[in-house]
């Protein structure tokens, strides 16, 4: 497989909620994970991440990304994902009644390799935003 294809079948397995159990296929073990948003400070391993993605399926049943763009970086070994999430707060999960506030937040996934599988991710996203589209900030 190439790293094109394996970063395309991560991220859009991650971004349907398919969680740890799935997304670890196209990953190394321990393979870390970097963000600049106080929503997921705690956050430095892919595992947890792709779990926290799965977690958000509770409260926004309707999520779904749209793709904005896909590219690869071969000199770099890195595949960059830019995309938009889309979703309404309609459940409570154990943090409080729906919101029925929906969301479109942009966000990208810099997906670095070493041969075929992901060794590190960062994601840039404004957290503060879109917590507050959804009403929980």
């Amino acid at each position: 497989m190439s790293m094109k294809q394996n970063a395309h079948d991560f991220f859009d397995a991650c971004e349907t909620g398919k969680g740890w159990e799935v997304c670890q296929q196209w990953c190394h073990d321990g393979a870390t994970f970097s963000v600049q948003a106080d929503a997921l400070a705690d956050m430095t391993t892919i595992e947890g991440y792709t779990e926290w993605v799965k977690s958000l399926s509770v409260p926004i049943p309707d999520g779904h990304y749209k793709l904005k763009s896909f590219a690869v970086d071969d000199e770099r070994k890195n595949v960059t994902a830019a995309s938009v999430f889309h979703g309404t707060h309609t459940v409570d999960a154990g943090n409080g009644a729906p919101t029925g506030k929906s969301i479109a937040t942009d966000y990208v996934y810099v997906m670095d390799f070493d041969g075929d599988k992901i060794r590190h991710m960062t994601k840039i996203w404004n957290d503060g935003h879109a917590l507050k589209q959804l009403g929980w900030a």
